[in-house]
């Protein structure tokens, strides 16, 4: 009797990845490709459409490509960036958060408040809301409890202790503060989600209402709350890093990048496992530090508008923001058992739940996730307008993270899709939007713009997804 050999699914290895580890780089590559043709696609699309949107920004300003606007474009886009990161563990599920743009300005709202107030928030938002903020607090932590989700635990009860002790106004308290706001909200979204049983759909519809409420009755309708007078909340957006400090990033994330890569390489090849080849793994590092310093040196060159009178040096504090941001969600969904429940509960939750796998704990933790990465981006965006209104985290900032995800490459259906998704895509929506606003265009071009990019991200997975069901 002949045994059948093995047959590993070409999605189980990613890029350029092969099934044995004697195939040359001419044979990875075309199994690649094949891969695309399979409808395996990835983050391709927004990479090309990326390069494309580029290309026809600079042709048709001669502003765009210059240093200026490129620091300009990370902070313009930022905020709503990490907000996305936040939003595809969510994706991940077939789930969808539509509270997280107004979670984000609850948030930002708290931190304001609490700021100008140096730290009296019962004045200001009433004993009725003080104190449900701090029981919500508490609530919260006994549900993250009861699921085990521990990190929600400590921060949930963080911010009840800076709630109601009345800590003086300080930058880095106000931050930790709204972040752990965020994981009150995302503690009581998921319970509702994962233990009640309500759809998402409709209990993030209803947050959305509520949390906006909520930003109405602390900061009113034609309110605002400044935060630019402080150095640190406003330097999160607008600052930069020291020359030296930006050449130190660079070694950091940069060499560290191609030292773990090749590191896991050699470690697969003298474990006899499944690797890529040697000459792409080399390409691929080799290509990261020589794009990475470029990028250094050019943002290490004074960018202001008038040089003889203003310095503007240095990589703009969003980027190591997004990138420890990056690092860390991508090692917990890649390299974490964690990160293989959250695949496994999104690609077949009955499956997952048979295998052994906690899906109510999956389920809750990526609300909770979502909303306190939601929160630090209400910081960020907060930072880069200088204040807090009535409408902070309304209008398009869900529509445009969710829209970073999906433009990114992942999946409106679940099982498919990276942390890099958000930031490629935010990278594309920040484009589209600097690059119209360089161009003249008004805000109803801009909607209109990104709206048709996102339906086309759409329907590039959904056709994708067609293609890959059709080839296996």
């Amino acid at each position: 009797m002949t045994e059948t050999p093995l047959k590993v699914p070409s999605g189980a290895v990613s890029d350029f990845g092969i099934d044995t580890t004697s195939r040359s780089a001419k044979e990875a590559i075309g199994d690649y490709f094949s891969r695309v043709r399979a409808g395996q696609l990835g983050a391709l699309p927004a990479l090309l459409g990326l390069l494309v949107l580029v290309v026809v920004f600079t042709a048709l300003s001669e502003y765009f490509l210059t240093l200026a606007n490129i620091g300009n474009l990370f902070a313009q886009g930022a905020g709503q960036t990490i907000i996305a990161m936040g939003i595809v563990p969510v994706l991940l599920l077939g789930e969808i958060d539509l509270s997280a743009g107004t979670a984000s300005g609850v948030a930002a709202s708290v931190m304001a408040l609490h700021l100008k107030l140096n730290g009296n928030l019962l004045s200001a938002m009433g004993p009725v809301v003080f104190y449900g903020f701090i029981v919500g607090a508490v609530v919260a932590a006994g549900l993250c409890a009861l699921l085990r989700i521990w990190p929600g635990v400590v921060m949930s009860l963080v911010a009840a202790v800076i709630l109601f002790a009345g800590f003086p106004a300080n930058a880095w308290v106000e931050i930790v503060l709204a972040v752990c706001v965020g994981t009150v909200i995302g503690g009581l979204t998921g319970a509702l989600v994962s233990k009640i049983g309500i759809p998402a759909f409709v209990v993030t519809l209803a947050l959305f209402i509520a949390w906006y409420g909520i930003i109405l009755q602390l900061i009113g309708g034609d309110g605002t709350v400044p935060v630019r007078d402080n150095q640190v909340l406003s330097d999160v957006a607008n600052g930069n890093l020291s020359v030296a400090g930006s050449w130190v990033m660079f070694v950091l994330f940069g060499g560290g990048y191609a030292a773990v890569v090749l590191y896991r390489h050699f470690a697969r090849l003298r474990h006899g496992l499944v690797a890529q080849p040697t000459v792409l793994v080399g390409v691929k590092a080799g290509g990261v530090l020589v794009v990475g310093a470029i990028a250094t040196y050019l943002f290490t060159l004074n960018r202001a508008a008038n040089p003889a009178l203003v310095t503007l040096r240095g990589i703009p504090y969003v980027v190591p923001i997004i990138l420890v941001l990056l690092v860390a969600g991508t090692f917990a969904l890649d390299r974490t058992r964690y990160g293989r429940h959250v695949y496994a509960v999104g690609g077949n939750r009955e499956a997952a739940r048979r295998a052994g796998v906690k899906v109510d704990k999956i389920r809750m933790s990526v609300f909770v996730i979502c909303s306190s990465v939601a929160a630090l981006g209400g910081v960020v965006y907060t930072s880069k307008v200088g204040a807090v209104d009535g409408n902070s985290g309304g209008g398009n900032t869900l529509l445009f993270a969710v829209g970073a995800a999906v433009i990114g490459g992942t999946s409106l259906f679940g099982g498919r899709g990276r942390l890099r998704d958000a930031v490629i895509g935010g990278l594309v929506l920040a484009t589209v939007q600097n690059g119209l606003g360089l161009l003249g265009y008004q805000a109803a071009t801009v909607n209109i713009v990104t709206g048709l990019v996102l339906l086309v991200a759409a329907t590039v997975d959904a056709l994708s997804r067609k293609r890959a069901s059709a080839t296996t």
